[in-house]
């Protein structure tokens, strides 16, 4: 409840609600960099596999160079040509050579024989790679701590710019494979999922059982909600922040979704709610000092004189006070220094209720936006006369 009287403060019983809280990433390491390049990195060239395998090759040729080295006394770079020539079957046989070269030589042959089809596997899993990296990404199978990311709309496709930014980990799902963000999210090369949130098997697709947090921010109230109730029943401790855009319904779903699960954070939010302040800020012009976003609601904290407000205006401050809509928080005494031109500010807090605020005062209050906007003498236009 957004600025209660006394009364209402005093009869309040239950669970309290934290207003003001920080937000930071808890989650496991962060890879560095965006990982948005055009060219792949070499690493997701070959499997790992794959990669063991070239640095067992590797290591094969050097052994065998230095060990002809060791036992021909040769140069060291005459002994690694060898090598290599005795990998390909390109050197002439060591016949009438000392019986360590034989060996060598045999043992590169073999290591040879062995080399060709992990080259070849090398060459086709990279020309793969080069040919999928402009299509869609699928999850890798270690993946966890991630957040999985519902809808590649309008919504979807800025919440998921934003979380590369922060180079946060993300799997997308999304059911219309003309999505808008499907580009993005293959430009910056984040795996997605093609499919219906409500069937069976493609959350587990996402890794929903080791996912961090999930965003459902899709077009559809009932979709999102149904992805994050399967969600929680997988993880009935996974952070979930669902978009809902009718306002009775998304408080219903908050408070239930609170009591079934007290242990995990849900969030509820409203884009135009979110996006209220911002526009307040506009219309309003430098009275608006700030904004604070209360669950799906919005507390303005705005400067203005007393003057021209008959509501504030030879009112002491307990009458002044609107519960559900505008409080006086602070006495702005302000004033100027003539020599130097500067406006040396200063804010009263406690203030009395028996104050009497005057036309010359000038305060900051607290306020809703339809409180605010009547204050202004800008009532909401009627729906029905729209």
């Amino acid at each position: 409840r957004l600025l209660p009287d006394a009364a209402a403060v005093a009869s309040a019983t239950g669970r309290g609600t934290v207003v003001l809280e920080q937000v930071s990433y808890a989650g496991p390491q962060l890879p560095g960099g965006r990982g948005g390049g055009v060219v792949p990195a070499f690493s997701s060239l070959f499997s790992r596999r794959l990669r063991w395998s070239l640095a067992g090759m590797v290591a094969c040729v050097v052994a065998l160079a230095v060990s002809l080295w060791l036992v021909t006394k040769i140069h060291p770079l005459t002994a690694f040509y060898l090598t290599l020539l005795d990998l390909f079957a390109i050197d002439d046989p060591a016949i009438g050579a000392p019986l360590g070269r034989q060996i060598l030589q045999l043992l590169s042959g073999l290591v040879g024989l062995l080399m060709l089809p992990v080259l070849l596997a090398a060459v086709l899993e990279a020309l793969g790679t080069f040919r999928t990296a402009s299509a869609l990404r699928k999850p890798p199978r270690g993946l966890g701590g991630h957040v999985v990311l519902l809808g590649l709309g309008k919504i979807g496709t800025r919440v998921l710019t934003r979380l590369r930014e922060l180079n946060i980990p993300v799997v997308c799902v999304e059911a219309d494979p003309e999505a808008r963000g499907l580009a993005v999210a293959r430009r910056l090369r984040v795996p997605v999922i093609l499919g219906d949130v409500t069937q069976e098997g493609v959350l587990e697709s996402a890794k929903i059982h080791r996912a961090h947090a999930l965003l459902a921010v899709t077009s559809s109230d009932t979709t999102n909600l149904e992805a994050v109730l399967y969600a929680r029943s997988v993880r009935p401790d996974l952070r979930v922040v669902l978009r809902l855009y009718d306002d009775d319904f998304a408080t219903a779903v908050y408070r239930t979704l609170r009591a079934a699960h007290p242990g995990a954070l849900t969030r509820s939010r409203s884009v135009s709610h979110l996006a209220a302040p911002a526009f307040a800020g506009a219309m309003m012009g430098r009275q608006i000092l700030g904004a604070i976003p209360v669950e799906r609601r919005v507390l303005l904290f705005a400067a203005m004189t007393v003057g021209g407000h008959p509501q504030l205006d030879g009112k002491t401050i307990a009458e002044a006070f609107r519960a559900g809509s505008w409080r006086v928080l602070a006495l702005d005494t302000a004033t100027r220094d003539a020599s130097e031109d500067v406006r040396r500010s200063g804010l009263v807090w406690d203030l009395p209720d028996t104050y009497v605020l005057r036309s010359s005062d000038r305060v900051v209050l607290a306020a809703t936006r339809r409180g605010l906007a009547e204050l202004l003498g800008r009532r909401p236009r009627d729906r029905a006369g729209a």
